[in-house]
């Protein structure tokens, strides 16, 4: 089977796909591609595209859907499918910009941990009995990333392409999928980039924020698996 490789969101690593690397595995090659080495989309998905297998199905959430659409860009003929999750295809608001340069700074001065916890993550998740637990591994992760990725993520979400013409240009099974109650990339967002996208199917999962694959992985599953049996 084509293999499926995997690309978390900012400050995450394969643990934000734990129940879907259980899912999957099984079947196919699975590869969690970490997005930490440089500060430029371009360049993290330049770095994947370097050890990634020859054609594979691409998925990727919230940043790690950013890298993934700019891996689409690059090199359209090795993606044979792509799953976007809780993104943004455009490129970030000026407004953004300037909320990002406060926690940049803030981290810098060695608070990434009162960063994540009070302005970032919270914003995260439906209220769920899942939530404490799901938020108690955001930190881990975020933590043992360090700040030094922080800073490196933070300069190229700042600095990203809009994609809407890589969107246009895709030709290939596609999924976007969302939580209902995110509020980081809302529903209206994954809207937009199903109508992009020829032929795309469009999944909201209920009673989840922006982390399905951990708010609510049985139903985020059986999307997904849709998606690869397409």
């Amino acid at each position: 089977m084509t293999p499926l490789v995997l690309i978390p969101g900012m400050m995450c690593d394969a643990r934000l796909f734990e129940p879907q690397i259980a899912a999957f595995s099984g079947r196919r090659a699975v590869i969690c591609a970490p997005i930490s080495a440089h500060s430029s989309v371009e360049e993290l998905a330049a770095g994947i595209l370097s050890y990634a297998p020859s054609r594979f199905a691409l998925l990727g959430l919230s940043m790690g859907g950013i890298v993934a659409m700019e891996i689409l860009k690059q090199a359209p003929e090795r993606v044979e499918r792509i799953a976007l999750l809780d993104t943004n295809p455009l490129a970030e608001q000026e407004v953004v910009k300037t909320r990002r340069l406060p926690q940049m700074m803030a981290v810098r001065e060695g608070n990434l941990s009162s960063v994540m916890r009070d302005e970032m993550k919270p914003n995260y998740l439906s209220d769920g009995p899942r939530k404490a637990a799901i938020l108690d591994l955001c930190m881990d992760m975020a933590l043992e990333l360090g700040p030094h990725v922080f800073l490196n993520q933070s300069r190229a979400l700042m600095d990203r392409p809009d994609q809407s013409e890589t969107l246009r240009n895709t030709d290939l099974p596609a999924l976007v999928l969302c939580g209902r109650e995110d509020t980081l990339c809302p529903v209206s967002r994954h809207e937009l980039m199903a109508e992009l996208i020829p032929d795309a199917r469009l999944e909201i999962i209920e009673g989840a924020g922006h982390l399905p694959t951990l708010e609510q992985p049985e139903n985020t599953n059986a999307a997904l698996a849709r998606w690869l049996e397409d």
